[in-house]
């Protein structure tokens, strides 16, 4: 099983990378909130790594944190959630507002995950609910934070819809204080901030 590595990045997209490790370049697939705290093309990285095994092809897959990691591979454990699925999730949203979903029970929030849908998110909160202690350490506790987080995704998801890619719009939502303002409200100040 390959750990980690560390090298240099040679090519970079959002969700899959070329890194050169002495001399010999593995593609890595990485969730988008993994992709956005890598260096430029040329600089050293160092991920965690997953590699899964398959008759037909071996792929691997990197996470910039042990949290990551750690939900990726109680993901792929539950029947009908592969690595793919997996990896759109941890694009999707971050591990504690995964786990707070989970906790409370929130279908709304993974419901709004690229390719989650009703019966999928229930099965996830079922499966889930007893695996998810020990994947991260700061939940925060409170359910605010958890509606919180799924108005910032709403929020996100519609400005994608009006043509933003994923990373602008997450981008243009960190620089906002999005604490109790709902999705109408936020998309107002996040295009407002755009036509300064």
């Amino acid at each position: 099983m390959i750990g980690s590595l560390i090298g240099l990045i040679k090519e970079k997209k959002p969700s899959l990378l070329l890194l050169e490790v002495n001399g010999v370049g593995y593609e890595i697939h990485v969730p988008l909130s993994t992709s956005f705290q890598l260096p430029k093309n040329g600089e050293s990285a160092y991920l965690l790594t997953h590699l899964v095994v398959r008759e037909d092809q071996h792929t691997l897959y990197g996470f910039a944190t042990e949290e990551e990691r750690k939900l990726f591979r109680t993901l792929i454990k539950i029947s009908g959630v592969g690595a793919k699925m997996a990896l759109t999730i941890l694009s999707g949203i971050n591990v504690n507002g995964f786990v707070q979903s989970v906790i409370n029970e929130d279908i709304d929030t993974l419901v709004h995950l690229p390719g989650i849908g009703k019966k999928t998110a229930e099965r996830l909160i079922v499966e889930m609910k007893d695996r998810v202690e020990g994947i991260t350490n700061n939940l925060e506790s409170s359910a605010s934070s958890t509606s919180e987080n799924s108005t910032v995704i709403e929020a996100r998801n519609a400005l994608v819809n009006l043509g933003y890619k994923n990373k602008e719009a997450k981008k243009i939502l960190d620089n906002i204080d999005t604490k109790g303002l709902s999705v109408e409200e936020l998309l107002r100040q996040a295009l407002k901030s755009l036509n300064r």
